[in-house]
């Protein structure tokens, strides 16, 4: 019997690190993020809707999608990010679901991973068995997020309070990953739960 899990986290909880050691012990993982990269490329039915919705302006010459000028939109302007969601996610869950059926029917992995860091917030809990979530205390978060992305502290704090919580995630998991403490930690906590399922 084939395990669907859904992987998810905070920002800079680390969701990413626990997805490559899941990779490296056996786990078909399909990453949301490379898909939703994937269905706003150039000749994408989607990139020609957002042009329609959003205009010519959020291209760039090449034809591809401006991402920084999207990305500046969408986190200024909720509606704006509705519209964008409705053109994408569809044919995210769609490729997702695609994915899931591929690897049941023509992979030998036991264990299939979705990791996707808006699992919840986009009802796609619905497509896993059960769902783990990765969490890190929040100073732990604006360490990880000033460092890695330069970000100011302001910017960090504003970063982790535009998502749902990891409390209000909680009730959502089924198992809770605390990445608090070394890699190496991590790593004997992901091999123990791996222990479960293979």
């Amino acid at each position: 019997m084939k395990k669907v899990i859904g992987l998810t986290g905070g920002i800079a909880c680390g969701k990413t690190t626990v997805s490559n050691i899941l990779k490296e012990l056996g786990a078909f993982i399909i990453d949301a993020d490379k898909i939703a990269r994937e269905v706003v490329k150039k000749g994408a039915p989607a990139l020609g809707e957002i042009a329609s919705e959003f205009g010519d302006s959020y291209l760039l010459t090449n034809g591809e999608l401006n991402r920084k000028k999207m990305g500046e939109l969408v986190f200024s302007d909720s509606e704006a990010l509705t519209k964008l969601n409705k053109i994408t996610h569809p044919q995210i869950v769609r490729k997702i679901q695609n994915e899931i059926k591929w690897s049941k029917e023509n992979s030998n992995y036991r264990v299939i991973i979705v990791d996707a860091a808006l699992l919840i917030e986009n009802n796609l809990t619905e497509l896993v068995d059960e769902l783990w979530l990765v969490t890190a205390s929040e100073s732990i978060q604006i360490n990880r997020l000033v460092k890695r992305d330069n970000f100011t502290e302001t910017e960090a704090r504003l970063r982790i309070d535009s998502q749902m919580t990891l409390e209000e995630k909680k009730k959502f998991a089924d198992n809770i990953i605390d990445n608090s403490g070394s890699l190496e930690r991590l790593n004997e906590t992901i091999k123990s739960l791996w222990q479960e399922y293979k």
